[in-house]
C-alpha cells in the first residue's frame, strides 16, 4: 500500500469529476489531462461511471491515477474494481462499506472531518483520510489535526482553490481533491473544456511550487 500512497502523493491533485453524462465526463477528464492534472477521480453522480473508468484506463494507461468517488456501497467499489479504478473514495466512513472497499486491494480514502470521525476512520482501517467539506476549517484546521494525527494521511476536500493550494500542502495534505473550483458545473454544460483545460494548468503551477519533500513537513 505504500506505493499506492507514494502514487497518491507524487500525483498531488485529483480532480473530482460530477458530469451529467458519460461523454461530457470524457471530454472533461481529455481537458483535465491536457491541462497537467493526471490524478481523476470519476464520481458515482456521473451515469456510466465504471464504463467512463474504463474507457480513460484505455486511453491513458497508467500516465494517469484513475479511481471512482462517492463510492457508497460495496457493489460499487466492486464495479470500479473491475472497471480498473486505482483508488475509491467515499464522503463519509462506514465500517461495512469500508471493509467491501478495502476488500478490493485499492487505496481506500473515507471522509471524516471530526477528530472522532478521524478516529473512526483509522479505526476501520481507511488509507487516506479526506477531510471534507474543507472548506469549512480551511489550511489551519489541518494543520491542527496533524498534531494529534501525524501518522494520518490527509487528502482535504471542497474548496481548494489555485489561491491556496500551496497553504493546504504545507498544512500536510498528501494530496488534495480539486472539485468544482477546477470543474465547474457551468463550464460543463456549456461544453468550455479549454475553460477547464486552462483551471488545470493554473492548479498544476500552484501546487508544484513547494518541493515535494517539503509535503508533510
Amino acid at each position: 500500500m505504500q506505493n499506492s500512497l507514494n502514487r497518491l502523493a507524487g500525483t498531488r491533485i485529483l480532480a473530482v469529476l460530477r458530469a451529467p453524462s458519460a461523454d461530457v465526463a470524457l471530454r472533461a477528464a481529455d481537458a483535465l489531462v491536457a491541462g497537467g492534472v493526471t490524478g481523476l477521480e470519476i464520481t458515482y453522480s456521473t451515469p456510466d461511471a465504471p464504463a467512463v473508468i474504463r474507457e480513460l484506463c484505455a486511453r491513458y494507461g497508467d500516465t494517469v491515477y484513475l479511481g471512482a468517488g462517492t463510492v457508497t456501497t460495496a457493489d460499487e467499489a466492486r464495479r470500479a474494481a473491475d472497471a480498473g479504478a486505482a483508488f475509491l473514495v467515499s464522503p463519509g466512513t462506514r465500517p461495512k462499506l469500508t471493509a467491501a472497499m478495502k476488500a478490493t486491494g485499492l487505496l481506500v480514502m473515507t471522509g471524516a472531518l471530526t477528530p472522532s470521525e478521524i478516529m473512526a476512520a483509522a479505526e476501520y482501517g481507511t488509507d487516506v483520510v479526506k477531510i471534507f467539506p474543507a472548506s469549512l476549517g480551511g489550511p489551519a484546521f489541518l494543520r491542527s489535526l496533524r498534531g494529534p494525527f501525524p501518522a494520518v494521511p490527509f487528502m482535504p476536500t471542497g474548496g481548494v482553490t489555485p489561491g491556496n493550494i500551496g497553504a493546504w500542502f504545507d498544512a500536510g495534505a498528501i494530496a488534495v481533491g480539486a472539485g468544482s473550483d477546477l470543474v465547474s458545473a457551468a463550464d460543463l454544460a456549456a461544453g468550455r473544456y479549454d475553460n477547464i483545460q486552462r483551471l488545470a494548468a493554473q492548479f498544476v503551477s500552484a501546487g508544484t511550487r513547494l518541493d515535494p519533500a517539503e509535503v508533510r513537513a
